[in-house]
């Protein structure tokens, strides 16, 4: 260091001045010596580093900003294996060469920026994701009853409140409740160290930070005003859609417990569920209520012939509409088809293909074919099916599910190559069926059906809402070419209900957070599909209302249940216990939210 004295005339005087600086600067240096060796010999810090979980030989302050790639690093060193563990029983994979960089993309997201000094909330994030801390269904209900700013934590709300109930985020000196957390602060290393003994499951280490925030206890949690409540009718291990009594008692007992929504299946297993002259002209059958579970390849000839001229959805609405419930008719099946069905050998030209030239792709133990939806002849055929639903009956709505897509193994047959080749300049697709511009391709034709079909429903039946049913995003685009994220922005959904059919409340969350979810959301009604069983494989009803406990806690416009029958089955409860379940759920009745 040097210093200009030459403004200073007497000599004697320069050296005094120097002397003194000279002094102070050995005092500066000396203390901040000792003020490092003294942070870095705290109780925490030192078991910290001497086992390496967090290495704090450089830093010479715990004042000092702690990286965001520095604290996951950290995280991965004081919890070994868990984010491993938990991504591969969970089935998630996140971007990133290294598993720092993994670790940040699953907590952050777009906010990861290795480099950058680490944020409060986020520090929690990362804490709690990459130590697999226990998701929280009331997660926002909680941050709001303990923290004064919960509003700023909105993006980190998962892990605030997973690390809150576990009881790992350490009081700061001079806090009173209700507790500011100062969320967009920077994390300090003395702050991190703390955090990071805190949440250690080694006793001797979080026994060195005693005193920790607790969660506030929460007022019992509201009833929504306006709540989506369905359930999905279908005709596969049910009776309610074949006979008039069953439907009545069916649609009564929902009403009684203050359901607002049916979604009927009336496109399943290649056959319409209503009389359908569209279906008769096409391939030979008005209409098919029960399904060829077995295989035989044979319609049940015999049951369909006992029901004579009905007409269960004529029926249906009938019966709901003084009830109160919304009528809203789903076409299950979409573009899929039995592979042995009367649809799939009269019109083979209208099969898509895989890159073998197969067409079967197995669906549990059965085979389907799925129609080629990039053909002109399949678009007009499933056109004219939604204008003769929406034009003869008095519906709410027309649902489309994941159905209503491709899987991308398909799209080699000749039509649609040809097709491809006549805009690619004679170029074949890819081989990869998740090549990107091959995916966005296929993706944006099935985009263009999408708007057709809506055209179709509001020219018909302006009031009817067009609701969609999807899988995730993600996973929808990738393996079956549903772009709905971009259906909802250019206005063709205008209801959406994704199916997170999971057993885990971590994975439920996780996919309740995700951008194309929280963006529809925002926009147009958003409600959440649940699992209510499968045969032989019933759902507990504390799992069904910890679900649905989740989903109001972030704001989602309601609830689905797939499906009706499996609402009663157990093992271990009652009907009488599972009925009451509904019932607390849904104490009073309200209206599905307007679109």
């Amino acid at each position: 260091m040097a210093f200009n004295l030459s403004f200073i005339r007497s000599k004697h005087l320069r050296y005094g001045v120097l002397a003194l600086f000279i002094c102070l600067w050995i005092g500066w240096t000396g203390l901040g010596a000792t003020a490092a060796e003294s942070w870095q010999q705290q109780p925490c810090v030192a078991a910290l580093n001497q086992r390496q979980i967090l290495p704090v030989g450089a830093v010479r302050y715990g004042a000092q900003p702690i990286s965001q790639q520095q604290f996951a690093a950290a995280v991965l060193r004081a919890f070994p294996g868990k984010f491993a563990a938990a991504n591969a029983s969970l089935g998630l994979t996140f971007a990133g060469e290294t598993e720092v960089e993994q670790l940040l993309t699953a907590a952050l997201g777009e906010r990861s920026v290795g480099e950058r000094a680490i944020l409060r909330s986020q520090a929690l994030a990362v804490l709690t994701t990459g130590a697999a801390l226990p998701a929280q269904a009331q997660a926002t209900r909680l941050v709001e009853a303990t923290f004064r700013d919960s509003s700023l934590m909105a993006a980190d709300r998962e892990g605030v409140a997973a690390a809150l109930a576990q009881g790992v985020i350490p009081m700061a000196a001079g806090s009173r409740n209700p507790l500011r957390l100062n969320p967009n602060r920077n994390e300090t290393y003395g702050r991190a160290a703390r955090l990071l003994c805190a949440a250690s499951p080694d006793p001797a280490l979080a026994a060195l930070v005693p005193d920790r925030i607790q969660p506030a206890t929460m007022a019992p949690a509201a009833i929504p005003q306006d709540e989506l409540r369905g359930v999905w009718l279908t005709n596969v291990d049910s009776q309610v859609l074949f006979s008039r009594e069953n439907l009545e008692s069916g649609l009564e007992r929902l009403a009684q417990l203050n359901f607002n929504t049916v979604y009927p299946t009336v496109w399943n297993w290649g056959y319409t569920l209503y009389p359908s002259a569209v279906a008769q002209r096409t391939f030979g059958y008005k209409q098919g209520l029960y399904p060829d579970v077995d295989n035989t390849g044979e319609r049940n000839e015999a049951l369909e012939a006992a029901q004579g001229d009905r007409d269960m959805l004529l029926e249906l609405i009938n019966l709901a509409r003084p009830l109160g419930l919304r009528v809203i008719p789903w076409f299950e099946f979409g573009f899929m088809a039995p592979a042995d069905s009367a649809l799939a050998r009269t019109h083979p030209d209208w099969l898509t293909q895989k890159a073998d030239g197969s067409t079967v792709k197995a669906e549990g133990t059965h085979n389907r074919v799925w129609l080629n939806p990039f053909h002109p002849e399949v678009q007009q055929f499933m056109l004219d099916m939604v204008s003769e639903l929406v034009a003869n009956y008095p519906i709410d709505g027309l649902q489309m599910d994941d159905h209503f897509g491709l899987p991308a193994v398909y799209g080699y047959d000749p039509y649609t190559v040809s097709l491809y080749r006549q805009e690619h300049s004679g170029q074949a697709p890819p081989r990869d069926i998740h090549d990107p511009e091959w995916t966005r391709w296929r993706a944006d034709k099935i985009t263009d059906v999408m708007a057709r079909t809506f055209a179709v429903v509001k020219a018909r039946r302006p009031q009817a809402i067009m609701s969609v049913s999807p899988n995730p995003h993600e996973f929808a685009y990738k393996h079956f070419l549903q772009d709905w994220d971009t259906w909802v922005n250019q206005g063709y959904v205008e209801e959406l209900i994704i199916q997170l059919y999971r057993s885990d409340l971590g994975r439920f969350v996780w996919e309740m957070g995700r951008a194309p979810a929280q963006a529809a959301r925002r926009h147009i009604p958003t409600a959440v599909g649940v699992l209510s069983g499968l045969k032989g494989r019933s759902v507990s009803m504390d799992w069904i209302q910890e679900q649905v406990s989740a989903i109001r806690d972030r704001s989602y416009a309601g609830v689905s249940f797939f499906f009706y029958e499996s609402l009663w089955w157990s093992e271990t409860e009652t009907l009488e216990q599972r009925q009451q379940s509904l019932r607390q759920l849904f104490p009073k009745k309200v209206s599905a939210p307007q679109v």
